[in-house]
């Protein structure tokens, strides 16, 4: 066929080309044999040097044979075939602008080049596509195989890079529909196929998943402006449209690479109307079935947010389309149309300069951000939040909604999802960053001024309301003020008496001299003269005889006659006669002799200054009003916060961290409760808490401000030994650890130490405590750096160990510390070789301790106590042989305390026989000879046992060199021993049965029934417990029961010593623990806050607290020893908090449902059902509420259980999918009717059930399986409730007697698995008093 004779039709699949399809269609003639193709393929690209891009017409067939083979041909002819495909295109592009401008194009060479045209099209786009298909193959084989096919792979290609080819296929084919060529086509209407053939490559690479790979960018540019040229002059809207949001759907990966062509499209090729199209299409989307779809709705939600950040001006008068979705099941849509809302309020909507109508659309926006701060997810909670943070940093939040965001965020600090915890705390910590108030926000610094100024507004107002009051004229003013132009009218009216004529100012025939008198005076107040004199001519005519027009005077002027009638009309009856003459007094303009009494006049500048002030005064107390209110919120929200810093969350945590950090800085007093309150979690396991526990003081406390080294050196000291003020023994110690670390690290600057010393010597005027405070740092960076101390003992010991009089015990117990800091308190491990640090006993240290505790016996000072604690813990730290010196010590005391003994230092003493001896020194003797006796313990236990392991190591390791070879004997029963350690196990029970012996014998006891004695005798308890555990064990039951002592300090201590023991696995866990609960409602919040503590660590330690539940909860709800409802609930909703994995829950439910059959009491039923709906219940939860249903059934008339139930279901209901929400709904409905009705109710609701449907429903499974379950599980469980008795029931209708025959409920155990031990009740701890259990009653009734 001749190539001017056919016309070539784009075929939607390339087997139509074999096809004849029409009259002078093109078909494909012979599709070439692989080997023909080379020579076919160099036929025609000679014709095409002759001919140019026409030649495609006779040697399609060649292209098409190409593309038939394409995964069969060399590699080599694929890319030879595409470069010069990409030259004949480009050829025709070049070519074609010169072809359509030619006027005398004959109607055959249009269709010779439009075929051409489709053809090269045609064949380029097939081929790209080909390439992009291959390509993509290998990069799904490159991630199955890995690195090593890919190189080889990379070898295969011989250089060839698809990836950079691409590019320039895309920008030929953009320069080709640049050019005009419509008028190819008659009728210059391009034909749809043709666009589609473009564009559609572009979509399909579209679709590859690495095209929003960084590397592909160049190719997703050439591919946005290729679009672009088909949208603005190929009419694709409509296309294109609808293709966007079928990728939205289906490719995940797209979401910001169409937004990135739409903005574009919108923005530099001016098509702003398909940003309307995608939003409404978008927008038709129905939100039911988008909660089906989640990864449509994803897509889509992704495309909207970044398309807001993109071109939000352009996407704001679209987005009522989308309100509809702020309504639907979907959080993502949600979380979409609010993240738009809040990019248009931040890029456009931002300002002080909105109009009206900006300014309304504004606050909808913002209103609707509030609104969903309280949405049902906690994802679009968590994500309000984050946007009114951004709002907040960006300055464009306006202030009079500062007071209801803050509040906003606070309230969300008491959300149950942490995610929405922690964005609400980093909003209020951008409200600090970025407040408009004050760098610093102390509420008590702020009423002050507040008060102030607003007592000084209220003062002005009232002056101005009493200048406002003296500025009112009487009527007689304003008459005089009137009355020149008065005057002028009426002289006006005399001379030409024709202009009132006709005047519409008439009296009526009903009128009366009263009302028209009050018409005159109206017009005179209106200043219209003109009709007010007019009016009272007529008046005077009309009512000769009426008051007040019948008193002219005749023998006055007919102009001084009138005005005196005005002035009497005006002014009233009871307004004196000024004057007789009032002519004279109109005649006479000065001031002052108009026979009134001037009165002071303001100035209308003054007046206008009067209203600035006032109006400046009014806006400063608004603004101390605020920022008082703001300061507030934020010492309210800090009380909230503070108890968040233990939460077993990091991310939680380190927020609160950087929270309190930030309100330090902005000087709200109650932040440095916060800041204390931090100290502890230096020895968090998490490295994350520990790390922001460490930044936060480095930022508070390591960046002083100072002009030089020494001015930050002394404002970091005084603000550590603010720190230090009150504070407790463990605050202190967290306090040691976190200085130490910084010196460690060098992070504290010679300066600090320096002036620390110059303190201590006193070299600078400072106070005792000022001195005491830096001998206290002084020791805790020896901690990092024992040399800081060690080279300067001499030095500390002339401190606070000197002879003078009276002792400062408080500096010298804090010396002692500080020494004690230069030796490892550990106990030496075998892996060390070196003796441990000590001191000889002559060494002026041990000197001037015991002469300062010996002189100090007899001083009645309560600070030698503690001081005297120090001293003999250093001795037995630092000393060659403490017993010696401790011997020596007490020899003295005691010797001191017989020489008070036999002083008589009254009469009345003398005449007695029996000697007294002072209380002080009676305790402080025992006190002494107590801790000399402890610390002898711990010396035995540690210094003296590691000693002597050490040497034995030495002696071993010394013999085993010197030993011959040939006394080496393998075989022998020594060398075994040795091997397998039975030596040294036998030396280190020979030394701990030396050193129990010297405790057994030695050592003191000492017993009493005072809260201080039970609290250490708490301690000294548990330190047993960790040496003797078999010993002790049979004590436990003791030691959990001073956890209710009713000393709030021995419960402290209880609490300490317990979580000791319990978190090391000193103590077996039972179900006493329950007394540790009860601790989490302590009045304290110190012991509340230690037992939140203690179950966060447990709650790491495995199943630990589901297994203990059990045990808990029938404990706090017994009768006897439980606790009060509220408390109960408010320990189980901690508790049951660390219950997160799926299977805990479902077997917890299990557990509990069945637990109603054993309960006793009505408090019981309440307390179950409690427990049931705080756990995070799931859909297999809920069948195991369903298989138990008639276990808890008849309990529902209960309005407390039953509510109960109902917000477990509810909770439920929130997350349910859709197939879900059927067994939901069955279970409400059981619910309901069993709560109006009883548990007859539940037949009849099953049988019209059954009755509606002929098969058996999914929802009655759960049924069935619960009489499979019961019925199977007799023979494996060992979780079995006794029998209930034979109860009957008497009908209160039909007088009916119904008995049952009780069946034996067996309760199946639950699935055991290796990592998850479960919780079993043994049988002491399974209540023997049963419940009876209702079942439906129209199966068995019988008369009796």
């Amino acid at each position: 066929m001749s190539p001017q004779l056919y016309e070539f039709h784009l075929p939607l699949s390339p087997e139509e080309l074999l096809k004849s399809g029409g009259v002078n269609q093109y078909v494909v003639q012979e599709v070439l044999s692989i080997r023909h193709l080379p020579s076919h393929l160099k036929a025609f690209q000679a014709a095409f040097r002759a001919q140019g891009p026409l030649a495609m017409l006779e040697h399609f067939d060649t292209i098409y044979s190409i593309l038939h083979h394409f995964r069969s041909i060399d590699p080599g002819l694929k890319e030879d075939t595409l470069e010069f495909l990409i030259k004949v295109v480009s050829r025709h592009t070049q070519e074609l602008p010169a072809i359509l401008d030619d006027a005398t194009l004959s109607g055959s060479d249009r269709s010779a080049h439009l075929n051409a045209l489709k053809m090269n099209c045609y064949a380029l786009i097939c081929l790209l596509e080909s390439f992009e298909t291959m390509a993509s193959q290998k990069s799904l084989m490159d991630l199955a195989l890995g690195g090593k096919g890919r190189k080889a792979r990379a070898k295969a290609t011989h250089g060839f890079d698809w990836e950079e080819e691409r590019q320039p296929i895309l920008q030929l084919l953009t320069q080709l529909l640049q050019l005009d060529i419509r008028h190819l086509w008659s009728h210059s209407v391009i034909e749809e196929e043709f666009v589609s053939l473009v564009t559609g490559c572009c979509y399909r690479l579209l679709e590859n998943p690495t095209i929003s790979h960084q590397k592909n960018r160049s190719t997703r540019e050439a591919i946005t402006h290729l679009l672009g040229v088909a949208l603005t002059r190929y009419n694709h809207m409509l296309s294109a449209t609808v293709k966007i949001i079928q990728m939205l759907q289906h490719f995940e990966h797209l979401a910001s690479v169409l937004v990135a062509a739409v903005s574009l499209w919108a923005t530099d090729y001016g098509m702003k109307s398909i940003v309307g199209e995608i939003v409404r299409e978008i927008g038709q989307k129905c939100p039911q079935e988008l909660s089906r779809d989640p990864s449509g709705a994803k897509g889509f939600a992704a495309f909207l947010t970044e398309l807001a950040e993109r071109v939000p001006a352009t996407l704001m008068s679209s987005v009522c389309i989308l309100l509809d979705h702020l309504d639907g099941e979907n959080y993502m849509m949600r979380n979409a149309v609010l993240a738009a809302m809040a990019e248009m309020v931040l890029q456009v909507l931002n300002g002080d300069q909105l109009e009206a109508a900006a300014r309304d659309t504004r606050d909808q926006f913002l209103d609707t951000l509030q609104a969903h701060g309280h949405d049902v997810s906690s994802f679009v909670r968590s994500r309000v939040l984050q946007l009114f943070t951004r709002i907040v940093q960006q300055k464009a939040l306006p202030l009079t909604r500062f007071q209801a965001v803050v509040a906003l965020a606070v309230g969300r600090l008491a959300d149950k999802s942490v995610l929405v915890c922690k964005n609400a705390i980093q909003l209020l910590a951008s409200f600090l960053a970025n407040n408009p108030f004050s760098c610093k926000l102390s509420d008590t610094d702020l009423a002050g001024p507040l008060q102030k100024e607003t007592q000084k507004l209220q003062e002005m107002r009232a002056q101005r309301r009493a200048a406002a009051a003296s500025a009112v004229l009487d009527p007689g003013e304003e008459w005089e003020a009137m009355l020149p132009e008065l005057k002028a009218t009426l002289q006006q009216l005399l001379k030409l008496p024709q202009e009132g004529e006709g005047m519409p100012e008439e009296v009526a025939e009903t009128e009366t001299a009263e009302e028209v008198e009050g018409r005159i005076r109206r017009l005179l107040a209106k200043a219209s003269y003109k009709q007010a004199i007019i009016l009272t001519q007529e008046a005077i005519g009309h009512f000769q005889e009426s008051e007040p027009f019948c008193h002219m005077d005749p023998e006055e002027s007919e102009k001084t006659a009138f005005l005196n009638l005005l002035g009497t009309i005006f002014k009233g009856p009871a307004a004196p006669t000024q004057e007789k003459n009032p002519q004279g007094a109109a005649g006479n303009l000065g001031p002052g002799e108009t026979g009134y009494k001037d009165k002071p006049s303001v100035s209308e500048p003054e007046k206008c200054r009067e209203n600035d002030e006032l109006v400046k005064q009014e806006m400063l107390v608004q603004y101390l009003q605020d920022a008082y209110s703001f300061s507030l919120k934020i010492t309210e929200a800090i009380g909230i916060i503070s108890k968040m810093m233990y939460e077993h969350t990091t991310t939680v945590v380190q927020e609160v961290i950087e929270f309190f950090v930030m309100v330090f800085q902005f000087g709200v007093p109650q932040a440095l409760f916060g800041v204390r309150r931090m100290l502890p979690l230096i020895w968090s396991k998490e490295p994350g808490v520990r790390e922001a526990v460490l930044n936060a003081y480095r930022q508070l406390y390591l960046k002083p401000k100072g002009d030089s080294a020494r001015a930050k050196a002394q404002t970091l000291i005084h603000n550590l030994s603010l720190l230090l003020v009150d504070a407790s023994v463990g605050t202190i110690q967290c306090l040691e650890e976190i200085l130490c670390e910084f010196v460690q690290k060098d992070e504290l600057k010679p300066a600090v130490t320096q002036v620390l010393w110059e303190r201590a010597t006193k070299k600078v005027p400072c106070s005792a405590l000022e001195r005491c405070s830096s001998v206290m740092l002084l020791g805790m960076m020896a901690r990092g750096k024992p040399e800081i101390v060690g080279s300067n003992l001499d030095t500390l010991v002339s401190i606070g160990l000197d002879e003078k009089l009276p002792q400062d015990y408080r500096l010298a117990q804090q010396v002692c510390r500080a020494i004690a800091n230069i030796s490892d308190r550990r106990k030496p491990s075998l892996g060390k070789r070196h003796p441990p640090f000590r001191l000889p006993q002559e060494h002026c240290l041990f000197e001037r301790l015991q002469e300062t505790v010996t002189k100090g016996v007899v001083c009645p000072d309560p600070l030698w106590i503690p001081f005297k604690e120090a001293a003999v813990t250093l001795i037995y730290q630092l000393a060659e042989g403490p017993e010696v010196i401790c011997a020596r010590m007490l020899q003295g005391c005691a010797k001191q305390a017989l020489e008070k003994l036999g002083e008589k230092s009254t009469p009345q003493e003398a005449t007695k026989d029996t000697p007294v001896l002072p209380t002080f020194l009676l305790m402080n003797l025992l006190s002494l000879a107590g801790d000399v006796a402890l610390q002898q313990l711990v010396h035995l236990e540690q210094a003296v046992s590691g000693e002597l392991c050490r040497r034995r190591v030495l002696r071993e390791e010394q013999e085993h060199k010197t030993k011959e070879p040939k006394e080496k004997n393998p075989s022998s029963e020594a060398t075994m021993e040795e091997e397998m350690g039975l030596v040294g196990a036998t030396a280190d029970d020979t030394e701990a049965e030396l050193i129990r012996g010297i405790c057994e014998l030695e050592l003191l006891d000492e017993k009493s029934s005072l809260p201080i004695v039970r609290s250490n005798l708490m301690i000294a308890t548990g330190d047993l417990a960790i040496r003797f555990p078999n010993l002790v064990d049979p004590w436990t039951p003791h030691l959990y029961a001073r956890l209710r002592d009713p000393a709030q300090q021995v419960r402290k201590t209880a609490g300490l010593v317990m979580t000791h023991l319990i978190l090391k696995d000193m103590v077996k866990v039972k179900g006493q623990v329950s007394e540790m609960a009860v601790l989490l409602i302590d009045p304290a919040p110190q012991i509340a806050a230690l037992a939140k503590n203690f179950f966060n660590e447990l709650s790491h330690k495995g199943n630990a607290i589901y297994n203990l539940l059990p045990d808990i909860i029938s404990r706090l709800s017994a009768r006897e020893g439980g606790v009060e409802e509220e408390p109960f609930h408010t320990i189980m909703k901690q508790l049951l908090c660390y219950i997160t994995k799926d299977k805990q829950t479902e077997s917890l439910v299990e557990k509990l449902c069945q637990r109603f059959r054993t309960a006793q009491t009505e408090r019981q039923y309440r307390d179950l059902a409690y427990c049931v709906s705080q756990l995070p219940l799931t859909e297999r939860g809920l069948r195991k509420m369903l298989e138990n249903f008639d276990c808890f059934g008849d309990k529902l008339s209960d309005e407390s259980i039953f509510s109960a139930f109902l917000s477990a279901v509810g909770k439920l209901r929130r997350g349910a999918k859709p197939e879900g929400k059927a067994v939901i709904d069955e279970f409400e409905q059981k619910l309901r009717a069993c709560h109006t009705r009883g548990l007859d109710a539940i037949e009849e609701l099953e049988i019209g059930q059954a009755g509606s449907q002929r098969a058996p429903s999914a929802r009655k499974q759960p049924a069935v399986s619960r009489h499979r379950r019961l019925a199977s599980a007799a023979s494996h469980s060992d979780f079995v409730t006794p029998e209930p008795r034979r109860t009957t029931r008497w009908h209160p209708d039909t007088q009916w007697q119904v008995s049952r025959k009780k069946l034996r409920i067996v309760f199946s155990s639950d699935e055991s698995s290796e990592e998850e031990p479960l919780a079993e009740m043994t049988e002491d701890e399974t209540p023997k008093k049963t419940t009876p259990i209702r079942r439906r009653a129209s199966a068995h009734r019988h008369r009796s």
